[in-house]
């Protein structure tokens, strides 16, 4: 190609993106076809300017919120085997599988309420043994000690609890929110396409069952999150069609407070080794999915920043494209540092981050109430 016929292509894509950013600023839902010409773009700094624009549409422009909780990963025993996961160990390793015992959550709870955290992330393994009575006793257990917001159990672990104890997923949903479920986390959703999921996760949830368990718990008045890990056998369309599954869930249900995207981790696991290096996502694609997610997603109100993937510094950025909150200072995170990821951060340096911007920062709980500000 000419380098005149490149500027030329060039041309025609910016003019291109500049249509569909002014369709998106005039209040119009941009399509998957739209979309994905923003995501196959190098027009960076104008998607992220509008998607900015969106996001003083639907939060307080001058704010950036973050929360103080802790992930607990109650056990790493799991049967589903994800080629993407360094964290699991197959039941039976008596080496490295665990379950943790009740103390010593509970100390983990009493942690992070010590430190000024309003709740606690709960995750785990796909655990044989563990039926919905286990998870019953220990939620009760919490609640019963602590005044904290249990966001706990991605859809894969309810359908997995459903399973193995019988039930339907409406009756476990209703019968772990009766003890003490106060919401649940996107968790498992990776992308929601299932040439994807049959490649990465073929033992997990189908794209259909992981919406059907959201769909289910905003039937039972319960908020959620989604999510989206990206960057290994995905295409860009794929992506959007993961985002177009959750719009449409949305709009249906309204449930969904936050969408959270972070890129695929490739250390420790086997999926690192079918994804060539250089086509892992650069920190131009994340927030450029960032902000696309933000335009694309006009009815979901935060969108958080991954630093936790990304680093301190690519988070502070994204807070200028798209997102509205630096998610959690991460008291522990294991599943993600298992994949060879480990940044950490305080309190001080999410409110040193937001004040750099300019921006208030506010302490916020898991359904986004404010807690303080600083």
């Amino acid at each position: 190609m000419t380098g005149a016929l490149r500027e030329l292509n060039g041309t025609r894509q910016a003019l291109a993106v500049a249509a569909i950013l002014e369709k998106a600023l005039d209040g119009e839902r941009i399509d998957d076809g739209e979309a994905l010409t923003l995501l196959e773009s190098r027009e960076l700094v104008p998607i992220g300017r509008t998607a900015n624009a969106l996001r003083a549409r639907r939060t307080d422009s001058g704010r950036v919120t973050f929360i103080v909780d802790r992930n607990i990963n109650y056990t790493n025993v799991c049967v589903t085997d994800c080629d993407f996961c360094a964290f699991y160990r197959r039941p039976g390793d008596r080496g490295e599988g665990y379950l943790l015992p009740k103390p010593v959550i509970f100390k983990k709870i009493e942690e992070t309420l010590a430190l000024g955290g309003t709740g606690v992330l709960m995750q785990g393994g796909h655990h044989p043994d563990l039926g919905i009575d286990y998870y019953e006793d220990l939620f009760r257990s919490i609640k019963s000690r602590y005044r904290i917001h249990l966001h706990a159990l991605s859809p894969p672990e309810v359908q997995h609890i459903a399973r193995r104890s019988k039930l339907s997923i409406p009756d476990a949903l209703s019968r772990l929110r009766d003890a003490g479920l106060d919401s649940i986390p996107g968790g498992g959703g990776e992308i929601l396409v299932d040439r994807v999921r049959k490649i990465i996760a073929p033992k997990k949830t189908t794209s259909s069952e992981w919406l059907n368990v959201m769909r289910h718990a905003h039937r039972l008045g319960m908020s959620t999150t989604a999510t989206m890990m990206y960057g290994h056998v995905e295409t860009r369309a794929e992506r959007i069609e993961h985002m177009r599954r959750v719009r449409e869930l949305q709009d249906e249900t309204r449930g969904f407070r936050a969408f959270i995207s972070w890129t695929f981790q490739d250390d420790g696991n086997r999926l690192g080794a079918r994804v060539p290096h250089e086509t892992m996502p650069t920190s131009f694609d994340y927030l450029l999915t960032q902000a696309v997610s933000r335009i694309y997603l006009d009815n979901v109100d935060h969108i958080q920043s991954s630093w936790v993937t990304q680093g301190m510094k690519i988070g502070q950025v994204a807070l200028e494209f798209g997102a509205d909150d630096l998610g959690s200072i991460m008291i522990e995170e294991n599943v993600v540092s298992a994949a060879g990821t480990t940044y950490r951060a305080s309190t001080d340096d999410f409110v040193r981050t937001i004040k750099g911007l300019g921006k208030v920062p506010v302490q916020r709980d898991t359904l986004y109430r404010e807690v303080k500000v600083f």
